[in-house]
């Protein structure tokens, strides 16, 4: 999918002079239509061989029975080392109890900051605890340093789930049948959420900042989190004069020193069933896999690997804002391997803009959601009772 498929292409022809008789054609899908292409080719019974799949998207193609089960091939080859891969990462590819995939880049979110502002505060990083991370924000804005400390803005979900998560919550439960956001560990990371918004210390709409650079070049924001996409665009879209003011670090921690927890993205390489060259594809998933391929492809492309040896390789962890993603991809977890995840964030994300401007409670909020996500979930719920015994 997108810039994926160009450069892919130029690192197939290694691939073929390595493999003789082995022919590939790579197809770009561009990713707003990625979905439903794939659906209506799964449909039509003409899914591709092997396929770029975002890790949310697993669960549903794995409901689906449309891709191919891989621990059989992980036990027979040697050439595919789970050790080497950050751990939340690679769970992302396990359904149930079978592996459906293998990392190809990795992506999640961390803080992106003023360094600059931080040591006129007396910090020469950043604080590792929510509660000390609340209280620099405080100082910024009390300083005047920025107009306000950190964009959190309410158009997205991962700022808010990623704050949950290191809470405690675990979004759903009963295997994933049912909400649980009137659960303690949500409830609690709501609230210290809404602190950012009630103290001023964050805008309340998107249309304050149009230019997310600019603003963070000219004092409007000290914060951001985002993800390893930014890296480059920080480098080409902000004034040469901000290149040595702006750094990255980890996500803060709940009641212990950081890194906190953050989400597990970024895409995987699937075999679908269907493949009638399945020995074919495994070798060239094995070879997308390997290290000293996938360092090349960071070159060209700029994503990060999904191998932790490719990261010496690449020079990855010689560079301080690319150490803190490595660092912070020890400590990144799955969201919930469902189908109806999507769905779920969406909703998650309504009802924390609509407590936000103050139409709801947390406490209604936590109710309507349990409602909505159980009603998203009914389905689930009923397949599963269909399988049990």
């Amino acid at each position: 999918m997108g810039v994926e498929a160009r450069y892919v292409q130029e690192i197939v022809p290694r691939f073929e002079r390595e493999n003789p008789g082995i022919k590939v054609r790579v197809q770009s899908i561009p990713w707003l239509s990625a979905h439903e292409k794939l659906l209506t080719a799964f449909a039509g019974n003409s899914t591709p061989d092997l396929c770029q799949l975002g890790n949310t998207w697993i669960p549903e193609f794995t409901a689906l029975e449309a891709l191919e089960p891989l621990d059989a091939y992980i036990e027979k080859y040697a050439e595919i080392d789970s050790s080497q891969y950050f751990g939340g990462i690679w769970q992302t590819n396990i359904i149930g109890q079978n592996l459906y995939g293998i990392p190809w880049y990795v992506d999640t979110r961390l803080l992106f900051y003023r360094s600059d502002i931080f040591v006129e505060l007396g910090y020469s990083t950043p604080p590792e605890t929510w509660p000390e991370f609340l209280e620099l924000s405080r100082k910024i804005v009390a300083q005047r340093k920025t107009e306000y400390a950190i964009l959190l803005p309410l158009n997205g979900w991962h700022e808010f789930v990623i704050m949950a998560l290191e809470s405690g919550s675990r979004l759903l439960r009963e295997d994933d049948c049912y909400g649980d956001f009137e659960n303690p560990a949500f409830v609690r990371a709501f609230e210290f959420y809404l602190r950012f918004y009630e103290e001023g210390l964050c805008p309340k709409g998107m249309t304050e900042v149009s230019n997310i650079y600019q603003s963070f070049a000219d004092n409007y924001f000290a914060i951001y989190i985002t993800g390893p996409w930014n890296l480059g665009e920080y480098r080409d879209r902000l004034p040469q004069s901000m290149q040595d003011r702006w750094t990255t670090a980890p996500m803060p921690a709940f009641g212990e020193a950081g890194p906190g927890l953050s989400t597990a993205g970024g895409s995987s390489v699937v075999m679908f069933r269907n493949s009638p060259h399945k020995e074919a594809v495994w070798r060239l998933m094995a070879f997308l896999a390997r290290a000293d391929v996938q360092a090349e492809f960071y070159r060209l492309s700029g994503d990060l690997p999904a191998n932790t040896v490719a990261w010496n390789l690449a020079g990855l962890r010689e560079n301080p804002r690319t150490e803190a993603f490595y660092r912070q991809l020890q400590k990144v977890v799955p969201t919930p391997k469902i189908p109806e995840w999507e769905q779920i964030a969406n909703k998650i994300q309504q009802y924390v803009e609509s407590v936000v401007f103050g139409e709801l409670t947390v406490a209604e909020a936590g109710r309507a959601l349990n409602r909505d996500v159980d009603n998203l979930l009914d389905k689930r719920r009923w397949l599963r009772s269909r399988k049990e015994p």
